[in-house]
């Protein structure tokens, strides 16, 4: 049973989307917030596998939200999808950069809806790595990505060398196929590597990864990936 909390200010978009997820044998609305800091709250309440957050509520944003409850320990298992009608890529910037999984509007079927939530609940991100490093490269600045090697190694030092050049790759929007064959492996020990790469840089998905290997200063804007 995927266990979700809904996060949106409006009653009637909480009641309808209630109604949809309860529907589904696999999945059971457990709490819903009204605000970020509500939601932040009920998480750390109830463990929620996947929060279905608003960007635009009071007393805390969606952003904010995502943010805290990605880095809160007590809800380390808790997943952030967000649903809303603000479809901007700089918001879909944001909220990758603030640690949500994925990005849907409310334009969204019943269907996709739910197909969403066990995709992300799975581990899955709803956005390919290529499509992160392209919102990432539009909306990053310069300043704000100067890391230097050095200063990764600090923030990782578990990690080895071939799960350092493994890192660099997905940062470059490489999928499982090009990086097994760019490194002489197979794709199953790409995929194994990558999940290794994912709890120890306590990330839930791939596209947390891209936005790692750019902030660690691996990956810079630009950089060609056949390079």
């Amino acid at each position: 049973m995927i266990n979700v909390l809904i996060a949106d200010d409006q009653p009637l978009i909480r009641s309808a989307v209630k109604a949809l997820i309860d529907l589904e044998a696999d999945m059971h609305v457990i709490a819903e917030a009204a605000s970020g800091e509500e939601a932040l709250a009920l998480c750390q309440q109830h463990h929620p596998d996947l929060v279905l957050m608003d960007i635009r509520m009071p007393h805390g944003d969606g952003i904010w939200a995502t943010r805290e409850i990605v880095n809160d320990q007590t809800c380390a298992a808790t997943k952030v999808l967000i649903l809303t009608t603000f479809e901007e890529e700089e918001y879909i910037f944001e909220a990758l950069r603030a640690g949500a999984s994925g990005f849907l509007g409310k334009g969204t079927d019943g269907r996709q809806l739910t197909q969403s939530i066990r995709s992300v609940h799975t581990g899955d991100s709803l956005l390919s790595p290529l499509a992160t490093r392209k919102i990432i490269e539009r909306f990053m600045t310069a300043e704000s990505f100067e890391k230097s090697t050095a200063e990764f190694s600090l923030r990782h030092p578990v990690l080895t060398d071939r799960e350092t050049e493994i890192l660099t790759l997905v940062g470059l929007g490489l999928n499982n196929y090009a990086i097994a064959e760019r490194l002489f492996i197979s794709p199953l020990t790409v995929k194994t590597h990558i999940n290794r790469l994912m709890t120890k840089c306590e990330v839930h998905d791939r596209s947390q990864l891209v936005i790692e290997a750019y902030e660690s200063g691996l990956v810079s804007p630009g950089q060609n990936p056949r390079a």
